[in-house]
Formats: structure tokens, C-alpha cells, sequence
């Protein structure tokens, strides 16, 4: 049994009973109060079930069972007290959030139940989050994969902005880039309903006839409502709904007064698609910068300035070419790859993964591709 169990008191002859009775039974840890038993969590962690006293010095039970789900949020949480009033049971489930409150004395039987009933339950919240997190990454990777596919390009300007928003990001402090990040990368399988020529025209920042431009207006909400119907992906399917909307209030959808309204990561992601567009269309770094900043109010002040201290990251890469068999994981295609025919096979900005490294290594047995490749390596 891997599962473990931790029982905190703040009297050692307790600790001691639960020791005797228990251990053939269960895989457990004691603590001597509340300070002693968040440090188990950080240290020995993670546990199964935490079953805590109730009237503990300095920190009772119920403000450690609040700490306990903070520090380990799947942990299922027991109250045992002698106490067994009304108020504290009510505080205890509100704020500790707990499975079972138990009173003392216990018998013993009654609280092996109560423990396995709470190692059961460890085990399906755990199940559940697997699955969904197995669900997640697979429904991701199948948008992606289609992406690559059908429009290669598109897949490789998702994944040059995916790059430019983690370091933009990074510059802001931001810690937490996942949803960000999946956000850049699914920014533009709305593309996939806009023909060829339309996409070149916006890649080249060409003039769009009215209903190309209303077909370019609705890729962000045709993306956003494919991904919110997947669990957990809410957020990220709320910053590609904005993807297009400005900081001065214009932009899709029109209805919205823009600013700081404008979820952060839809700034962000603004900001990288612009500036992305801008290189396609040929400027350097610098120029596609000051650019963007001359379009007063169009975008969040705090993450152009993020943005500036970002592209310094890029004189950190040098230039080389390489063949097939020399890509390695965090090059950077520096231009398209092809097949000798000219088919596209990487759109250039992508960063070189195992699997596109296998799709290329694949493909070169069926037909040649040009070789050598231009990638980016970065400096240490």
C-alpha cells in the first residue's frame, strides 16, 4: 500500500495509541502539532488522508486542515476531536473542507473505516485528475496535429508566438504560463475555415475584401468555442476570444470596452501576433518593435515594455546549418524546411521537438528535403 497517512495531535500519548492499534493496517506518519504537521507535508508529502485534532496550541485543527488543502489540495482531510460541538463541525467542513469529522474517543474499527473510506477517496480524486489531465493534453495535441497539417504555416506562426509569449511573459513575472501558452499555440485553428489566399493576404498585411475580413473576424470565436468544450480549458478559450481586441477598445468583439478589462493573457498574446505579422512581412526586430509602438494605445503599455526587454533574448542565438540527423530539441528553425519540390513540411520560428524530428527524418525516406537547414542555437 503506497498510500500514506498522517495523524497530527499535540499529545504524544495519543500519537502513540494510533501507532499501536494501527500500524499493520495503514503506511502512517505522526505529528506533534499543527507547526510539526505542515512541515510532514512539505518534507515527507504527499499523504492520502491527514486526520487532525481539533483543539491544538498556536494553530487548531481547523486552521491547519485550511493550510493542509492550500499545501495539498487532492489530500482528503479528517477532523477527530473530543469537542464535538455544532459550531466546530460546521467550521470545520466550510473552512478545512474535510471528509469525515470523527469524535473522540473512536473505536478503533470505526476509524480504520473512516481511513480507508478516505484512502478510497484519495484514490478516485487522483483517478479523476489523470484522466482529465491525460483527456487535456490528448484534445490539445489532436488540434495541434490537425493544425500542423492542414495549414503548416499557420502551425508554425502559433508556435513562433507560443516562444515570444513565455518571454514576454517571463519579463512581467509571470509564473504560471500554461494557459498562455496553449492559448498562442491554438490562437489560429480558427484558420483553418479561411482559404489559402486570404491567410496569404493577412500574412502580408494586404487589404482583405469585406467578406475575407469578416471571415478573419470570426476565427477567434470559432476557435475559443472548440476549446471551451474541453474540461479545464476554459481560460485558455477566453484569451483566444480576445485575441483581436485592442487596448483602446477597438478590435473584435466590439461590444467590449478594452483596457485592463481585456484578460492579461489576451494582451499578451495581441501584442506577439502583431509583431509576429510584422516580421513575416520582412521588418527586423527593432523596426517590427517601433512599430507596434507607434500605434498609440493599441496595446498594453506594460506588455510592449515587457516585450522590448524580450527581444534582447534573441542576439543570445547564433545561426548554423545543419542536416536532418544534427537537429536537436531547442533549435529553432530559422527558415522554412521543404521538400526539394518545395513543399512546405516546418513553417520557419518553430522549435525543433522529437516528433518533428521524426516527422522529418520519416519523410526524408520517401522523398528528399532540402537540405542543409538554417536553426537558430542558442549561446550558453
Amino acid at each position: 500500500m503506497d498510500e500514506k497517512i498522517l495523524f497530527v495531535d499535540d499529545e504524544q500519548n495519543i500519537l502513540d495509541a494510533f501507532k499501536r492499534q494501527l500500524r499493520k493496517r495503514f503506511q502512517f506518519d505522526t505529528a506533534l502539532g499543527a507547526e510539526q504537521g505542515l512541515k510532514a507535508l512539505k518534507e515527507k508529502g504527499p499523504y492520502a488522508v491527514v486526520v487532525s485534532d481539533l483543539r491544538m496550541p498556536k494553530m487548531d485543527g481547523i486552521e491547519f486542515l485550511r493550510l493542509t488543502k492550500e499545501l495539498a489540495p487532492e489530500t482528503v482531510r479528517m477532523m477527530l476531536s473530543g469537542h464535538a460541538d455544532l459550531t466546530n463541525a460546521i467550521n470545520a467542513v466550510n473552512e478545512g473542507n474535510i471528509f469525515r469529522f470523527l469524535t473522540k474517543p473512536c473505536p478503533i474499527d470505526r476509524l480504520a473505516k473512516a481511513l480507508q473510506d478516505g484512502i478510497d477517496q484519495y484514490r478516485l480524486i487522483r483517478a479523476e485528475k489523470e484522466l482529465l489531465d491525460n483527456t487535456l493534453k490528448g484534445s490539445i495535441k489532436v488540434l495541434t496535429d490537425l493544425l500542423a497539417i492542414v495549414n503548416p504555416e499557420a502551425f508554425g506562426r502559433a508556435s513562433r508566438v507560443r516562444t515570444l509569449v513565455r518571454e514576454v511573459a517571463g519579463y512581467m513575472g509571470i509564473d504560471d504560463t500554461w494557459q498562455l501558452e496553449t492559448a498562442a499555440l491554438l490562437s489560429h485553428v480558427g484558420f483553418v475555415t479561411i482559404p489559402e489566399e486570404t491567410l496569404n493576404k493577412i500574412y502580408k498585411e494586404e487589404n482583405l475584401t469585406s467578406e475575407e475580413a469578416q471571415l478573419f473576424q470570426m476565427h477567434p470565436f470559432i476557435a475559443s468555442d472548440l476549446i471551451k468544450n474541453i474540461p479545464r480549458m476554459e481560460g485558455v478559450a477566453e484569451i483566444i476570444a480576445f485575441q483581436e481586441k485592442l487596448y483602446d477598445g477597438s478590435g473584435i468583439p466590439p461590444e467590449h470596452p478594452g483596457g485592463e478589462e481585456i484578460p492579461l493573457g489576451a494582451r499578451i498574446l495581441k501584442v506577439a501576433l502583431d509583431y509576429d505579422s510584422l516580421q513575416i512581412s520582412g521588418r527586423e526586430a527593432k523596426d517590427a518593435y517601433s512599430a507596434l509602438k507607434a500605434r498609440n494605445g493599441r496595446y498594453d503599455p506594460q506588455v510592449l515594455k515587457a516585450l522590448e526587454m524580450a527581444l534582447g533574448i534573441e542576439v543570445k542565438y547564433e545561426l548554423k546549418s545543419v542536416r536532418i540527423g544534427e537537429l536537436r530539441g531547442g533549435m529553432i528553425f530559422a527558415d522554412d524546411v521543404t521538400s526539394l519540390e518545395g513543399r512546405l513540411l516546418v513553417a520557419k520560428g518553430q522549435e525543433v521537438t522529437q516528433a518533428l524530428f521524426e516527422r522529418l527524418k520519416n519523410f526524408s525516406r520517401i522523398a528528399p528535403v532540402s537540405e542543409p537547414i538554417k536553426v537558430l542555437v542558442r549561446i550558453e
